[in-house]
């Protein structure tokens, strides 16, 4: 009997068709990990600024999965070396870029799992790869920037990576923020390599520049949208007060995944000493926090009841955004108010309440460089090449503090 043939077309609403090129890949993406990320939300909570951003992780990973491809291609009619084996591994690399993702990524991170998410990408790569057979130690190799062609890892995490090509114009059609629209198939066509760094020639600095901006027009009218960070930090006090009533032996509804990470303290370490902890972790998605949510508003502890059913019915924390902190008499005021209101203590007063500090920039060249290759072989940086975007504006840090709190009637 013939073997099945495991190439598959995917139909996708931003980039048209997208191929599964072989069986190694399609394993990779039929892998229970990776199915998990069909239950992630890719915006998280963006979807109550923007009722459209339903998209997931996996549609996200996908995505950059096509572009990497489409990347290769052009880099090998530019004449550079990339071989059989390179192609699938580099391919395989950003397909998994993610897998690490908890529901909620940054709120689980700042609540119940204290490791950041690629370092869990990096041991459920590893883990699939010793399920594969060491098929993934070149991908890996990329993913950790140990292999010897260096413009391989950045296409899967630099300043113009395949992550941020597909993201920004995933992110922009799903939400319908237009100012987030970017050329990705013109940019992937000005790529090159020289020096073993990836580059960009120099008739796509117009593209580059775009791209520029629709980043950072993206990141404070999306992705830190100040409704966006307010039902953010609901759910991380909501996690917060979760992870106390555990740890004081207060009975919760949970799925047995979520349980684990409740009444447990959960760190590095756990997850290096065996299996449990990932295949825990590998069992969470968004289902599982929003389920247990729902369940929590008829909780017997005020704080947690409300803070879940204002969070289920989104009656979300207000928001105020400014430059410094707020005035301490201010939030002096509201922790008066709650203890009155609802009869606790000011420890349990201040889950009412939160502040967080966002600082971004647009472009940081000490991470990576986005360099422009001249005709004559000079290479730029793009700072310094663009003759539209101020390098101050462009290279400068922007902090912002959010103020959030409950709103009482």
């Amino acid at each position: 009997m013939s073997k099945p043939n495991k190439r598959k077309i995917i139909n996708d609403p931003v980039f048209g068709f997208i191929d599964i090129p072989n069986d190694f890949l399609y394993d990779i993406i039929q892998h229970p990990y990776f199915q998990r990320l069909h239950r992630i939300k890719q915006l998280g909570l963006s979807s109550n600024v923007y009722p459209g951003a339903q998209h997931t992780r996996m549609q996200h990973s996908l995505g950059a999965m096509h572009l990497m491809g489409e990347a290769i291609t052009q880099l090998r009619n530019q004449g550079h070396e990339i071989t059989h084996d390179e192609a699938e591994a580099v391919r395989a690399s950003i397909l998994l870029h993610d897998i690490g993702h908890g529901p909620f990524s940054h709120a689980l991170e700042c609540s119940i799992v204290d490791v950041h998410h690629e370092k869990i990408s990096l041991m459920m790569m590893e883990q699939i790869n010793a399920e594969f057979g060491g098929k993934l130690d070149m991908a890996i190799r990329i993913f950790t920037n140990k292999y010897h062609k260096r413009f391989l890892h950045q296409l899967v995490s630099g300043q113009l990576d395949m992550d941020r090509l597909d993201y920004l114009s995933r992110d922009s059609f799903f939400s319908g923020v237009s100012e987030g629209i970017i050329g990705a198939a013109r940019i992937i066509k000005m790529l090159n390599v020289h020096e073993d760094q990836l580059v960009v020639e120099a008739k796509g600095i117009y593209s580059i520049e775009k791209f520029l901006v629709a980043r950072r027009l993206m990141y404070w009218q999306v992705y830190l949208h100040k409704t966006s960070v307010a039902a953010e930090k609901m759910l991380v006090n909501i996690l917060k007060r979760a992870k106390e009533l555990a740890a004081n032996g207060q009975e919760l509804f949970a799925s047995p995944a979520l349980k684990y990470f409740l009444y447990n303290k959960i760190d590095q370490s756990n997850f290096n000493s065996g299996n449990d902890t990932l295949d825990n972790f590998a069992l969470l998605d968004d289902s599982d926090l929003l389920c247990a949510i729902k369940v929590w508003a008829t909780h017997r502890d005020v704080v947690l009841s409300v803070l879940c059913k204002s969070f289920t019915n989104r009656r979300l924390f207000k928001v105020i955004v400014q430059n410094e902190k707020v005035d301490n008499e201010f939030s002096k005021s509201l922790l008066l108010q709650y203890k009155m209101h609802f009869g606790v203590s000011e420890a349990e007063a201040l889950y009412f309440m939160g502040d967080e500090v966002v600082t971004t920039d647009t472009y940081n060249a000490e991470d990576d460089n986005i360099n422009i290759l001249y005709k004559d072989g000079t290479v730029k940086d793009i700072a310094d090449a663009s003759d539209m975007l101020n390098i101050n504006v462009l290279t400068k840090k922007v902090e912002k503090h959010f103020f959030c709190y409950y709103k009482l009637e």
